[in-house]
């Protein structure tokens, strides 16, 4: 299952704000509110979904000799995140998680 990607009119409010250094500020993917029978899900019984997709990345850290090391994501990559960590930011009424990039566990391949 491919994750969704941000919607346009999202990604030009997104460009009002960059992340830092080697900070990422990834859109979790929605919990599942129901079960494939169809049965509505109470919210104390949907699960942290540990997915999310890349929407805004910042330019990278530097080393001890001062050498600019780049974020190893991009914008548009699905990552797997921890179940907790990062910081919520709300952008024009959606909320996103701002993680450094040693938080972030991995990237799903297409």
């Amino acid at each position: 299952s491919s994750l969704p990607r941000p919607a346009p009119e999202i990604m030009s409010s997104l460009r009002k704000f960059v992340p830092l250094m080697d900070r990422v500020l990834v859109e979790r993917v929605q919990a599942q509110t129901q079960t494939k029978g169809g049965i509505l899900l109470p919210e104390s019984a949907q699960e942290k979904v540990n997915q999310g997709v890349v929407v805004a990345v910042g330019e990278g850290a530097r080393n001890q000799n001062g050498d600019l090391i780049p974020v190893s994501v991009k914008v548009g990559d699905a990552v797997l995140l921890p179940p907790y960590g990062g910081n919520e930011v709300k952008i024009d009424e959606t909320t996103y998680n701002l993680f450094s990039q040693h938080e972030i566990m991995g990237i799903f391949k297409s």
